[in-house]
């Protein structure tokens, strides 16, 4: 599975509130239409609380 994007992977997260359970990132995700694959992605991340986008992003770059 490719890494999404950083833009579109930002796009989706628009208006998450941290600190944030990853079931609340792959709702907001689809509520900002994000495609298949990147809500995938996020719904597959091991960690499953997050404190900031940056968080965010180092589990799904790194598999963390």
């Amino acid at each position: 599975m490719a890494k999404p994007n950083p833009t579109d992977l930002q796009k989706a997260l628009k208006g998450v509130s941290y600190p944030a359970d990853r079931d609340s990132l792959v709702e907001r995700a689809k509520d900002n239409g994000a495609d298949r694959e990147l809500v995938d992605q996020l719904s597959h991340v091991k960690k499953g609380r997050f404190e900031g986008p940056d968080d965010v992003q180092k589990a799904v770059y790194k598999g963390k």
